[in-house]
């Protein structure tokens, strides 16, 4: 806060020409050329970091005020229970995201669908892997082989879909079906960090997988001379960061658990009567 005062009140000063100035006039032309490039100096620095200080600030506040209330069901998550609930939603965002930029890219996908627009084939997607449903034009497959099948070049359904309910219908296969978790539900650890490392292998995959003329199967990431589009990998690298820092979340739990059954033991001490 001082520097940021500091900042403001020399911004001030600038601003009302009076640095640089000695009795309200000039002392020389090369005294006040020398002071004007220091105003000029301070005027940035003040502006610079005023900014970065209101947006950090706006940050804070965006943060404090946008608290959800507690709905009853978070009484029974623990805070893995939360933490894992809200990484899942997370994740299918993201999941969701890439499908609408990849049917930017590749808008003959949907209309592959018989879907009336783009919108209501993506609707129709998030209900498929919301509720557990199987996609029509896998044939029953999900996770690892529907995404083995949606990315090989015999697919001829709408690549887009198939890809998109592969990837979510593995997410949540690897947290055991469900979505939203609570004190009687259980992870696997090694499954969600095996969902990360497939994750990883898929966005390779999508960037590789062509057909026999040698066109890519689907257009996503792109760097070329007249700019670059990386935003499909962003994506991807969140919900591998996520299911990363979950993975490590669990394992540390289960450690924890048996060390402190361990200190149970070591320090038990006898409980006060009076």
């Amino acid at each position: 806060m001082r520097l940021l005062d500091k900042a403001g009140a020399m911004l001030m000063v600038c601003l009302e020409g009076k640095l640089g100035m000695d009795d309200g006039r000039m002392s020389g032309a090369k005294g006040g050329h020398t002071r004007r490039i220091g105003c000029s100096r301070w005027l940035w620095l003040g502006l610079v970091t005023l900014l970065v200080g209101c947006s950090g600030r706006l940050d804070n506040d965006t943060i404090v005020h946008s608290r959800n209330p507690v709905k009853p069901g978070e009484l029974l998550q623990t805070d893995v229970d939360r933490m894992a609930t809200l990484a899942m939603r997370n994740n299918l965002n993201s999941l969701y995201r890439l499908m609408n930029k990849l049917y930017q890219r590749n808008p003959r996908e949907w209309r592959k669908s018989g879907m009336p627009d783009r919108a209501a084939a993506e609707r129709a997607i998030h209900h498929a892997i919301e509720n557990n449903q199987d996609w029509p034009t896998l044939g029953g497959r999900r996770d690892i082989a529907a995404l083995d099948y949606a990315l090989s070049p015999g697919f001829q359904g709408d690549r887009v879909a198939a890809f998109t309910y592969a990837l979510g219908s593995m997410l949540v296969t690897a947290h055991g079906g469900r979505t939203e978790f609570y004190l009687t539900d259980s992870f696997n650890a090694e499954f969600i960090h095996n969902a990360a490392r497939n994750l990883e292998k898929a966005a390779w995959m999508l960037g590789q997988r062509r057909d026999a003329e040698g066109r890519l199967l689907l257009l996503s990431n792109e760097v070329s001379e007249q700019g670059s589009n990386l935003s499909y990998a962003v994506e991807f690298g969140k919900i591998v960061a996520r299911l990363d820092l979950l993975t490590h979340v669990l394992e540390e739990r289960y450690r924890r658990m048996g060390a402190n059954y361990a200190q149970s033991l070591l320090l038990l001490n006898f409980l006060p009567v009076q």
